[in-house]
This record gives C-alpha cells, structure tokens and sequence, in this order.
C-alpha cells in the first residue's frame, strides 16, 4: 500500500483551528507565535444583532456570517495577559465560517477540533470535514474528557490513522501542557510527529496519555481540588487560609486553589468533576467527585467566578471608589473582608528557599497548617500510587502533567521524594493511608526514590521494568540542576560557574530574585577569565523563576542614604566594567535570558554577543522608576545603537524619541519577539527559543557555532554619532510640554533630562563621533547626581518597602 501524500517529510505551515471560543481562538493565535499560518472556523450566525439590523445588513452579508469568528478572536486579541507575542503576528490568522470555508482546510497541514464538548456535534464537525480533508493531513480533538475512541465511528481509514487528541491547556500561550491521546487505530508515527513538534516547535512539555477520563493532568488536578474541597468542610478552614497555604509557599501559582477556580470557573470544573464521578465508577476515591452543598448552591447562585463576576472571591468598590477583594464564607456562604493568615508552621517556612526543605518542615508542623498538608498529600500520594498503571504507565507522566498543565513547581512523586519515599509511607500508614504495591514492591527491592540522577541525566523509577530508565526526550536538554557536583568550577554566595560540556561554561545566578550586586559580578569577572584560559565560550543563565530582577536596589539605597558617594562609584564603575568585560572578551558570550531580565539584568544581556532569549522573556530598562537612568552600560549602549540605526536621510529625531521613550517610560517587553521592536534584541543577531528545557542547550549551540566560525574578539568603538545640543533640545521641550500636562512630575523632568544629555552625548556644539568610555562617564555621572536626590531617595525607599513605584 502507497503512503498517503503527506506521510514522507512532514512540515506545519497551516492548520485549521475549527472552533473560536476561548481556547480555539488562544490556539490560533499561538500557532501565528510560532510563524505558522492560521485559519480559524466558527458557525454562521443564525440571526441579525440590532447593530447589523440597524446598517441594513443580510444574513449573506461576509461580515455577518464571520461575525462570531471575528467576534471571538477580537475579544481574545484584547485579553490580558495577550495570547500573542506580537500584535503584528495576528495577521497569520484567517477567519471564516464552517458553510463558507471549511474547503479551505484541504490545503492545510493539521485540523484541530475545538467545538463544544459533545460527542455529537464533533462527530457531526468531523463528517463535514472528511469531505475536505486531504489524505494524510493530521486531525486532532482538543476535547478535554470525551473518550478519544468514541469520536471515530464512521469515520475512514486515513482519517483513523491520523487522529488523536491533543488536548491544550489554557492559557496555551503560558500553560506549557500538551497531552497527546492517541486512540488504537492511530498510526505510531502521527504519535512521535506530534510529541517532538509539540516540545520543538510549540515549546511545550508533551506528555503521552492513556484514553482515560480527563487523561492525567486533570484526573490527577481536579482530584486534588476537589480533596480539598472535602477537606475544608472537614477541618473548618477558611477560602483565605487553604489559600495561603496552597499557593507559592509549596511552589504553586499564586492563585492557590479558589483563586485558581474563580480563573478556570466552577462550571468548568463542576463539568470535568462530573465527568470523573459519572465515568470512574471503580475509583477509591469516586466519592470525593461528589460536589460538597457549597459549591453546588454556588453553581446554583451563578457565582462562578471570574466570568460572572463572583466566585470565592469577589470585587467591591468602597465609599470612595477603593476597589477592595472579599472572600466567600463557605458555611453562611456571605462575602466578608479577606482575613490575615497567620500560622506557625508558615513562619519556620520564611528564611527557607529550598521547596524540598520547605516541604518537610510544612508537613511536620503541630499546628492545624501542619495536619492539614499531611492529609491533603497523604491522599494525593495514596492517590497517583493508585494510577499507576491506569492513567500511566510511568511516574514522570504524571509529574510532567501536573507541572507543565497546573504550574506546580514539583509533581506528586517528586514531592514524594523530597519528603522520603519510606519515612512517608510510614507516616501514611499511621494515618490510615495505604498506596498501592508497587511502592511497597519497590522498597522491598532496595529501591528508596522514585528519580535518581547519573551524569546529569534524570532517570525514573520503572515500575514495569523494576528499575530506573531513561526519561524519553529529555537527551538535548541541558539541566542545570541535575549536573553533577563535579561540574561546579567555582561559586561564590551569588553565583555558580558550571562545566556544560564542549568546551563552554555557564554562569549562574542564584540572589533573591537573582538580584546583581557584588557578588554576582564577581562571578560574571571570574567565568570571563576561566573561558578566556580554559574553554571557548561563555553563556549566562539560570533556572530560577527569573533571569534577573535587576540591580541590588537595597545597596544603592544604603550607599546614597548614607552620602557613601565614593562607595557608589565604586559599584558603578564596577557594573559598567564588568558588561564591558562581557562585550570585549576573548571567546563569545551569550546571554540566554528567561522571564523577568530587568534593569542590570537587561543591560547584561545588552552587552553580549548574541542573546538566546525564551519566548516568555519580560526585558526592559525600568530604572527610571526608582529614580535613576540605567547606569550598568545600558544608556551608553542605546546610544550606540541609535548610532547605527541611522541610515543616511533618516529622520534622526524620530529614532532618538523612540529610544528615549522606551527608558523614560520604563517599557518591558511582553515577550523576547517584542523586545526586537523595544530595542533590547538586535534583528539578525539575537534569536528566540519557545522551548524553556531547550534555552541552554540553544544557547550552548550558538556559542559553539561563533567559537568554530572564529570569534574575534570586537574592537572598543570610538565612531559613536550624538546629537549634542540639537537633541538635547528636542529633549528639554518635550519634557516641559510632559511636565506642563501633568504627565510627569517635576522630578521625571530631570530624569528625563539627564537621560536625554547621556544619549545625546552632552553639551556638545554639533553632532560629533564619541567613544563608549565617553558616553559611560557620562552615564555614571548622571546616575551619582540622581541618587543624591531626595526624590530619587524616596522612589528607592519606596521599592525597598512596598514593591511599588513612587511617582513623586
């Protein structure tokens, strides 16, 4: 039998997103992040709304019959946090209705089903597109609990061949979950095409299901929510207490539990609940899917969270129009002011970074915090135990899931690990907990971890194999983490410089919010001398939750609070010396940024040779909030690259407006493509990676490529262009027309004026050429005058306390 046309070289240029609702129109969208083209389907309305009657529209009108696609994707396109790297990247989507268009899916490369959830309607969606389709094509459901076999009755035998689930998580664009459910008839190489495109292309972490209800993450998610659903009728807690015991303090997202209802919706996961309840009739814990009587008098009131404008919390404008947060009593079900939690099991928690110490700490304590994380893990290990091999046959699936789709920072059996696989088991048993055999099996064999680390290689515990295995698909990633001790080359309190194999070495960071203060340019210094004398290239990142949230602001305040000006010159020439290191080393460095790169962490990046930046990269230069121009290279680099962006017969006002704009306005960017337009990443030099386990490896790869090409290292630039006065000018006037509409404060006014005079290059008569030893005096000097402001002083003090910006 011939292979169907599309089974040779399989490339996605085009996909068909069938359905524009919430999650249809957040897929398309991330398809256009990554370049790919997106056509986008939905019903044709079957009737006029007053505004199309009144502008004597037809119900053959395009616009009308595209109204609730483009209604959609317009709504979407408005949310926040934005589903698209780019607004610009919008133009990949083409819009249409399932009577007009749906012929336009033969020329695509994949079909992703996202109607509404019943097996009726998308088998009736599928027999339209059979009669589309072209042999070969992939099709996919992105149904979140219909059973993936049940979908192919009638349908042909290509079409069976190339049909799984593939069930995206929301937000698609920050939710880094795909799960991948193949029925029995899919072809294995459909399988392997989805898992690499998936991790290589959408960035996300692919996880393979069993066709089981609600597949892994949810099964094993909204178990949990609904355990503690239980568990807070049990004990007598609070929504603010569970919260603040679920959330950030166990490495999970802020919104904890309720909030993370309010943002998903009780409907959504009274639905999914439902479904487990109905179709999990053998589960040991099939009683705990029944709805308690407070969330079903909810569903009943409509308070189903964000979407309706209540849920466990609700929004409330006082007297004087403050917008303050309630919280639901689940007993009177009344909204009463958010509550302080206080308790002492948190507290010994406070000066603990590390979660797997953290955790041990949380689960031993005394109090009602204690008791209530025994119960709740003591359930939810008894629980995945349980599902192996149900749901899975291996342990890191479902870790994987519960990561990648509900943000936790460790998975079930990983947190297992932490606490000690046997001394928890023990601890289990006294309270009546008991998993399932294998485990018992497996610490029988000697075995006492579920993960293990060899030569920096994650391996997992195979419970079919009775031993520990490879994870799959993890061998390019380079893990900073799971590198072995003998790897570290040096470190200090701040950083760590690791070997990472081929001749390049990492620099990392590892401060409070990988804040840059001594130390870490200490380690910057060090990894520049080792890389010139033992290796050939040099990359800077981390694993932490964020590259850099910048400068140490608390030193900078205490130096200039206590008039230590010569001490903050120190620290200032220090910084500037340092990313001058970076830009004029004798091997190529490469910055490889992730998250928040703020303040110094940006003007790191700005001076390496080339920076490989995550998608989700937050970068901007936001000193200007606190009172102080960037002062660690960055002013004089954007006057450099104002320099060179003028082409002859440019209008120079317009660029040097924009790039003053983007540091008087503090502008981050929403993401590494954003940063291009900002200023921050050069075009044909810095790249972009969507995958975050692949950022290291991506950037240990270009480093190799420029070290095998030849690097040289640059010559210190004396060609700089600056305005002088002219610009200066433009500068002042449109500062005191800001200031004259109370758009800025008189304090901005200076600021602004003594960022204006370090781009411009100073007081200087005519445009004249400058070097950056130049433009970094300059830069210095105007950072020392600013922090011997009082204002400046205040702005500091205000971050230091509060975490806010002062506008002074």
């Amino acid at each position: 039998m011939e292979n169907s046309p599309k089974e040779e070289r399989r490339t996605i240029n085009k996909v068909a997103v069938l359905g524009s609702g919430v999650m249809g129109s957040r897929i398309a969208c991330h398809f256009a992040n990554i370049g790919v083209k997106a056509l986008l389907l939905d019903i044709v309305p079957n009737e006029l709304n007053e505004k199309e009657k009144a502008a004597g529209k037809t119900l053959e009108d395009k616009d009308v019959r595209n109204r609730i696609v483009d209604s959609a994707l317009k709504a979407t396109l408005k949310s926040n946090p934005s589903p698209i790297y780019r607004k610009k990247f919008s133009s990949r989507i083409t819009t249409g209705n399932f009577e007009d268009n749906l012929k336009d899916i033969s020329d695509c490369d994949w079909i992703i089903e996202v109607v509404v959830e019943r097996l009726d309607i998308k088998q009736q969606v599928f027999e339209k597109v059979e009669k589309f389709r072209t042999p070969g094509t992939l099709i996919t459901t992105n149904t979140s609990g219909i059973p993936i076999h049940t979908m192919l009755e009638g349908r042909s035998d290509d079409f069976q061949k190339h049909f799984c689930g593939t069930h995206f998580f929301n937000p698609p664009r920050y939710l880094k979950l795909l799960e991948i459910i193949p029925s029995p008839k899919t072809d294995p190489a459909v399988i392997d095409f989805l898992m690499q495109y998936g991790d290589l292309f959408l960035g996300k972490t692919t996880v393979l299901c069993k066709d089981t209800p609600a597949f892994i993450a949810n099964r094993i998610g909204v178990y949990g929510i609904m355990a503690l659903f239980h568990l807070v009728e049990e004990m007598d807690m609070t929504v603010d207490e569970v919260d603040k015991l679920t959330g950030p303090v166990l490495g999970r997202p802020k919104s904890a539990t309720f909030r993370t209802c309010d943002v998903v919706g009780l409907d959504t996961l009274v639905h999914v609940a439902n479904g487990l309840e109905e179709n999990c009739k053998d589960d040991e814990a099939h009683s705990l899917f029944t709805m308690p009587d407070y969330i079903a008098k909810m569903v009943d009131n409509n308070w189903l969270g964000s979407k309706s404008g209540q849920g466990f919390y609700k929004k409330v404008k006082d007297d004087k129009g403050k917008s303050n947060i309630l919280s639901l009593n689940l007993k009177t079900l009344d909204y009463e002011p958010k509550q302080r939690v206080k308790f002492p099991t948190l507290e010994l928690t406070k000066s603990i970074d590390d979660l797997s110490k953290r955790m041990k700490v949380l689960l031993s304590g005394k109090d009602k915090a204690g008791e209530f994380y025994r119960k709740a893990f003591y359930g939810l290990f008894e629980y995945v135990s349980n599902r192996i091999p149900e749901i899975s046959d291996d342990i890191y699936k479902i870790d994987d899931a519960l990561k990648a789709g509900f943000a936790w920072e460790l998975g079930p059996f990983e947190a297992w690990d932490a606490l000690g696989v046997k001394e928890t088991l023990k601890a289990m048993e006294a309270e009546g907990r008991k998993p399932a055999q294998w485990v018992y099996d497996m610490l029988d064999d000697g075995i006492e971890s579920f993960y293990n680390l060899e030569n920096g290689t994650k391996n997992y515990y195979n419970n079919e194999g009775k031993e520990f295995s490879k994870i799959p698909g993890t061998d390019d990633f380079i893990i900073l983490a799971n590198l072995p001790a003998t790897n570290t080359i040096w470190k200090n309190s701040g950083s760590t410089i690791t070997d990472i194999g081929d001749g390049i070495i990492n620099v990392e960071f590892h401060t409070k919010m990988n804040t840059i203060g001594g130390e870490i340019l200490q380690g910057l210094n060090k990894a520049v001398d080792l890389a010139e004398k033992n290796y050939r290239g040099l990359i800077i990142s981390n694993e932490g939750a964020h590259f850099s949230a910048g400068a140490n602001v608390g030193m900078i305040f205490m130096f200039a609070i206590e008039q230590e000006y010569d001490e903050l010159d120190m620290a200032v020439r220090a910084f500037q010396s340092t990313t001058m290191r970076l830009r004029y080393s004798d091997i190529p460095v490469i910055a490889a940024p992730h998250n928040l790169t703020l303040g110094g962490g940006c003007e790191i990046c700005l001076h390496a040779d080339k920076v490989v930046a995550h998608a989700e990269t937050y970068m901007g230069l936001v000193e200007f909030g606190v009172g102080v121009i960037p002062g660690g290279g960055g002013t004089k680099e954007f006057a450099l690259r104002f320099s060179d962006e003028l082409k002859e017969g440019d209008v120079e006002i317009n660029t040097l407006r924009d790039r003053f704009l983007t540091i008087g306005t503090a502008k981050v960017s929403t993401s590494a493509y954003e940063a291009f337009d900002l200023g921050y990443m050069r075009k044909r030099n810095d790249t972009v990676t969507v995958s975050r386990d692949r950022l290291i490896a991506n950037a240990k790869e270009s480093a190799i490529n420029m070290a095998e090409e030849g690097y040289t290292r640059p010559i210190e630039r004396s060609d700089i262009r600056v305005l002088g006065k002219s610009g200066m000018g433009i500068v002042y006037v449109g500062a005191d027309s800001m200031m004259a509409g109370n758009y800025i404060s008189e304090h901005d006014k200076k600021i602004s004026e003594k960022l204006g005079s370090v781009l411009c290059g100073g007081d200087l008569s005519a445009p004249t050429l400058v070097s950056e030893k130049y433009l970094l005096d300059l830069e210095r000097e105007a950072f020392l005058s600013l922090c011997g402001e009082r204002k400046t002083l205040e702005r500091l003090q205000s971050i230091i306390k509060t975490g806010k910006i002062l506008r002074n």
